[in-house]
């Protein structure tokens, strides 16, 4: 696959910007002015770093009126210099938050500030008790990957991050040891993201030609509308063992970042359905920069989109929604897997 981006990866320093992955059309330096080391001008340099490189800013305009002019004169009359320093990382905190993504974040010493309702506004559709009983005791683990087959013949592959790294050799002997099943299962609920490398490496093996599954654009220059052309993304089929058998791929409001990438990527595949809840989003590509006090600000700067060059920053829709209730997880029963399995058999 043409290479999109590693979210944990090697970083790259371009001024007081750092690229987290590979960014490979993004090379010229970007400079920042330079700021007081005050409240206010901890504020000034925040809202302008955010303002010349922030990547959703038409978007969310379009989904929920979000104005950033209007969104800095709100804020600003918060902030004075007799303010302590905790007093400022909450007012921050709290107009970032009006971003409402999961991949802005402002880092102090002792603190994180982050926007986590994508997730925790929603129900959880998981549970890892019922995680317990569909593995039992003597599934297989290989790398970052849980595997078995379950009584009715059907592979189930459990992936919890994108950070536990899978090499091409792990997939190969988890694939031959499911190759007489008749369908399988890909549960990546609860999937924060990590590294889109293995995300991508895992979703070759569903390939049988170069397919389109996406596109990606980069910033240009510093006023909200300035973005490259779409580039399409393709998605190489994988040289060593392939599955071509039918496929569910299961999914939560936790599925996140480059794990919301791996669902839209089988999601442009024949032969692949997404069961359960919507993912949590998270589509643009993260860059950072510093503060004049030294806080590390995270935010999305590249846009990347679907095959029908879609968003897909608050999430994707699955094929099949289906629901985890108390009352299903008092009875022992994933019915999220078992909706799956009942897709796979028909």
């Amino acid at each position: 696959m043409k290479k999109i981006f590693d979210f944990i990866g090697n970083i790259v320093t371009i001024g007081t910007i750092v690229v987290i992955g590979t960014l490979g059309a993004l090379t010229s330096c970007v400079d920042e002015e330079e700021r007081p080391n005050t409240p206010a001008g901890n504020f000034e340099a925040l809202w302008q770093i955010i303002d010349e490189h922030y990547c959703f800013f038409d978007y969310k305009q379009h989904e929920y009126g979000l104005d950033w002019d209007e969104v800095y004169h709100k804020y600003k009359v918060r902030v004075n210099d007799k303010m302590s320093e905790t007093q400022l990382f909450e007012v921050l905190c709290d107009m970032l938050a009006e971003l409402r993504d999961g991949h802005v974040n402002l880092s102090s010493s002792y603190d994180y500030g982050r926007y986590w309702t994508w997730q925790e506004a929603y129900p959880k559709n998981f549970s890892d008790s019922l995680e317990r009983k569909y593995l039992g005791t003597d599934y297989k683990i290989s790398s970052g990957i849980s595997y078995r087959v379950l009584d009715d013949n059907i592979g189930y592959i459990r992936y919890e991050s994108f950070q536990s790294p899978i090499g091409e050799g792990n997939l190969d002997d988890i694939l031959s040891y499911l190759i007489l099943c008749r369908g399988l299962i890909i549960d990546i609920r609860n999937n924060g993201g990590g590294d889109l490398t293995y995300a991508e490496k895992l979703a070759a093996r569903f390939v049988k030609e170069k397919t389109l599954v996406g596109y990606l654009q980069h910033k240009t220059g510093t006023g909200h509308h300035d973005f490259s052309d779409m580039e399409p993304q393709y998605l190489e089929p994988s040289s060593n063992l392939r599955w071509h058998k039918p496929v569910c791929v299961l999914t939560n409001r936790s599925v996140f970042s480059a794990a919301n990438e791996f669902t839209s990527m089988m999601k442009a595949l024949p032969n692949i359905k997404i069961v359960g809840d919507h993912t949590g989003g998270g589509s643009g590509m993260p860059m950072s920069s510093s503060l004049p006090n030294g806080w590390n600000v995270r935010f999305s700067a590249c846009p990347m989109f679907d095959k029908d060059k879609r968003q897909t920053e608050f999430g994707i829709e699955p094929d099949y929604l289906v629901q985890l209730t108390d009352e299903d997880i008092a009875k022992g029963t994933d019915t999220i897997i078992e909706a799956a399995r009942k897709l796979l058999v028909e």
